[in-house]
């Protein structure tokens, strides 16, 4: 892994400049309005503070002020550092859960933190919420609750020069490769729940490979070390527009809803709630996709802890 990150690091940084710049900055806006994305473009700080929603706030976090954001980092549009060397946070995640805050009258705590270690640190009170594009499955279902904002979901993409992989609709497609995803994920759990089909199927199983390094998953593609790449449909369709990647988006394989992540049964959803509501109302909410590139994940009301996508 080590080779791997030191490799990673040095494209993404190639990645985020022919993509998309920062969010400030010389390059902020310069490169990416050929994908009619704008990362530079600012859309959080007109948004104001509704009392009325506020008020659904539990007292000691209205009289704190604060909230306490356990985030994922990785690439974009969902959260990144377009600059390494600042640290200063970009992305959809990044877009949404500033929007809110305002909303709500509250300042944000924000932690760069792994995204398997997260979830877990709900339950203990590390953290008030989480962000990382965290999909609404059943299994995350029984300790967790979400507050959702998009759409997004699975896809599968490949080296551009790969031939042999146009769609993926059936696991069965992948038997006897090797797929390259995030450790933690729901793309890891699904993938290894269902080996079984290739067996079934009297096929050799496909192998999985867990990264906590997202960089390290484009790098093993790129390098040949896996064949398919299982990630978010956003990420992959993002990812695939940079002439940099050299990646193909093979197409969605599973829908799912996407939201804020809090301990099961945190008072701080109906807030929530209320407040992704509110910049859907006002138009916030549209800004923030425009600006990612993502209307397609547009929702047009936000859910408390919803069912599982069939």
């Amino acid at each position: 892994m080590r080779p791997l990150k030191a490799l990673a690091a040095a494209l993404l940084p190639l990645l985020a400049l022919t993509a998309c710049g920062g969010a400030a900055g010389g390059t902020a806006k310069a490169l990416p309005s050929a994908q009619g994305v704008d990362p530079g473009r600012d859309v959080v700080s007109q948004e104001q503070k509704v009392d009325a929603i506020a008020a659904l706030l539990p007292a000691d976090v209205r009289q704190a002020g604060t909230i306490k954001v356990g985030s994922a980092f990785g690439t974009p549009p969902t959260a990144y550092y377009p600059d390494p060397a600042t640290k200063r946070p970009a992305g959809l995640d990044v877009d949404f859960t500033d929007a809110v805050a305002r909303v709500l009258g509250l300042k944000v705590d924000r932690e760069d933190a792994a995204f398997e270690t997260i979830l877990p640190a709900l339950g203990s009170g590390k953290y008030d919420l989480g962000t990382g594009n965290f999909g609404v499955t059943t299994a995350r279902l029984k300790t967790i609750d979400f507050v959702t904002y998009i759409d997004d979901g699975q896809g599968f993409a490949v080296r551009k020069d790969n031939t042999a992989l146009n769609t993926v609709t059936d696991l069965t497609q992948l038997c006897g490769l090797t797929i390259g995803t995030g450790a933690g994920t729901t793309f890891e759990s699904t993938l290894n729940s269902q080996k079984h089909l290739c067996t079934d199927a009297g096929k050799k199983p496909y192998t999985v490979q867990s990264f906590s390094d997202n960089g390290a998953i484009l790098t093993s593609l790129q390098q040949g070390r896996i064949d398919v790449e299982m990630s978010t449909i956003n990420g992959l369709r993002y990812q695939a527009a940079q002439p940099a990647a050299g990646t193909r988006f093979l197409g969605e394989f599973h829908r799912l809803d996407v939201g804020f992540a809090f301990k099961k049964g945190s008072p701080l959803t109906p807030a929530f709630q209320a407040a992704v509501d509110q910049l859907i109302k006002d138009g916030t909410y549209q800004r923030i996709l425009a600006k990612w590139g993502t209307a397609g994940s547009a929702v047009t009301s936000s859910q408390i802890s919803p069912p599982e996508h069939a």
